[in-house]
């Protein structure tokens, strides 16, 4: 038999037999054990297909040493000290979140670089992580400065970021105020303000949706009986889709507008505008980019999963390592972040797959939430905080893929509101299943969920769950498994007499 010489193995070649055989292993494990003893009788001859199989996977494993993704059921400890500092290069981030969406972030950081970070509260969950911290409300620029100025005295600081959307205007105030690597902040402020980045994308014939931004009642009414309805509301300054609400009839208009305004005025908006705007049909993705210098590097595409109609919370998102989709809609998000004039970062490029083509919905110059980032780098090995780190500091960072995976997150719901009395996952499925990354609790026993449109995301939400597989359409199917062996228990709240 004549066989590829290893030299002859590229990276790319080798990443891709090391897929192969997973995928193969993936699929043997779903077989009887006599079906199994049946097939390697044929695979165990001398000379056969196993023989060939382990050849790629030497050649794989040569190019690109992959270790086993296991399974990370996290254990929450209570931290006792900072870490001590270790000579490596000081990165500041601000306001690094809760640990449930952003603590992989903060840890992988963490694995590359010494870590400071500015925190509204005492440090809890991150003091394990980090070896300088000052407590300042972030969202106050006085005290950012203060508190930054009182870290770069004690010790040198590399760059500055953060992933907080809502804080990406300051962040950026803060790396120039300390004479740090930034994109500027007008730059941030156009991608905050979604009015501000409607405009620029149609001053630079970027697809996007028909928008404007009204004052009140009378002038959304207008604008949308011009644009044709459907038409979607939304503030112009918010994230999490927080106060966005489609709108199907003129009649509805007053009690979305109320909705909108509402999302608007909640904590963390960057201004109470309303915009009125097209409504893009079709599935909607986002692309992770990563920008230095100027030039875009789109990594991966997710695939978004929308529920609570006419609202849009989403509800899971899958990424895979092979998706063809990301070569139609890299140059889009690519020609999207030229027009706000992003130099460097990681971008989070929300689109829709329109009838006429791929169009943006938003650029978000920060790592996607939902963990998104963590599928990312279980499906491609590409590790966006230590990217964004490297960024921040100004160094060229590795955007060489090692794995050739997929994976995808489903956020758990209850069916209806009320306080939570039940959350569980089956423990046996949940140790003997090596796909399974990571089983996450949010509420607690005791807690109000609170389902949209009442509730958004930080109320809304019981839990989470991580799979990975050989593809989209395994990690679709394992995501199914996984529900039914998870359960969620409510008590709805008692009605009120004469309630409607």
């Amino acid at each position: 038999m004549t066989t590829t010489p290893l030299s002859r193995f590229s990276a790319d070649q080798a990443l891709a037999a090391a897929s192969l055989v997973r995928g193969l292993t993936d699929r043997l494990t779903t077989l009887t054990a006599a079906e199994a003893n049946r097939l390697a009788g044929h695979l165990l001859v001398p000379g056969g297909l196993a023989a060939d199989m382990w050849r790629l996977l030497d050649a794989a494993t040569r190019h690109h040493p992959i270790t086993r993704e296991d399974k990370d059921l996290p254990v929450t400890v209570a931290p006792t000290s900072l870490q001590q500092t270790t000579g490596r290069p000081t990165v500041l981030i601000v306001a690094p979140g809760d640990e449930v969406y952003r603590g992989y972030c903060l840890k992988q950081v963490a694995a590359a670089y010494d870590v400071a970070v500015i925190t509204p509260q005492p440090l809890t969950w991150e003091a394990g992580h980090v070896v300088d911290h000052e407590v300042a409300d972030p969202y106050e620029l006085d005290q950012l400065f203060t508190a930054g100025e009182a870290i770069t005295a004690r010790r040198p600081i590399a760059g500055v970021l953060t992933w907080n959307e809502n804080l990406l205007v300051h962040t950026a105030q803060l790396a120039e105020y300390l004479g740090l690597r930034t994109n500027p902040p007008a730059v941030m402020e156009n991608c905050r303000n979604k009015h501000a980045t409607r405009q620029l994308l149609a001053a630079h014939q970027v697809p996007s949706a028909r928008s404007g931004r009204v004052r009140d009642l009378l002038e959304a009414t207008i604008l949308a009986e011009d644009i044709g309805y459907p038409i979607v509301l939304k503030p112009a300054g918010q994230a999490g889709s927080v106060g966005v609400i489609r709108v199907d009839h003129s009649e509805d208009l007053a009690r979305a507008f109320d909705f909108a305004a509402d999302g608007a005025a909640l904590a963390g908006g960057q201004n109470a505008d309303i915009l009125v705007e097209e409504y893009l049909d079709g599935p909607e993705i986002s692309v992770e980019c990563v920008t230095q210098h100027g030039h875009t590097h789109a990594v991966a595409v997710t695939r978004k999963k929308l529920g609570f109609e006419p609202y849009f919370e989403e509800v899971g998102h899958t990424v895979d390592a092979t998706d063809t989709l990301l070569d139609e809609v890299a140059p889009i998000a690519a020609a999207a972040i030229r027009a706000l004039g992003i130099d460097h970062g990681i971008q989070h490029v929300e689109m829709r797959l329109t009838s006429t083509g791929p169009r943006i919905i938003e650029v978000n110059g920060r790592i996607g939430g939902d963990l998104i980032g963590h599928l990312v780098r279980l499906a491609t090995g590409l590790d966006l905080p230590r990217i964004a780190a490297d960024l921040a500091c100004g160094t060229n960072p590795n955007l060489e893929r090692t794995r050739l995976r997929a994976a995808g997150v489903t956020l758990l719901y209850p069916e209806t509101s009320g306080t939570l009395t039940h959350r569980s996952i089956d423990q046996d499925f949940a140790d003997r299943t090596r796909w399974l990354d990571l089983v996450q609790w949010i509420g607690t026993v005791g807690d109000q969920i609170v389902l949209p449109p009442e509730g958004d995301v930080d109320v809304a939400r019981a839990g989470l769950y991580v799979v990975t597989g050989y593809d989209a359409a395994k990690v679709e199917e394992r995501l199914a498994e996984t529900a039914q062996h998870v359960t969620l228990a409510v008590q709805p709240a008692a009605r009120t007499e004469g309630a409607a």
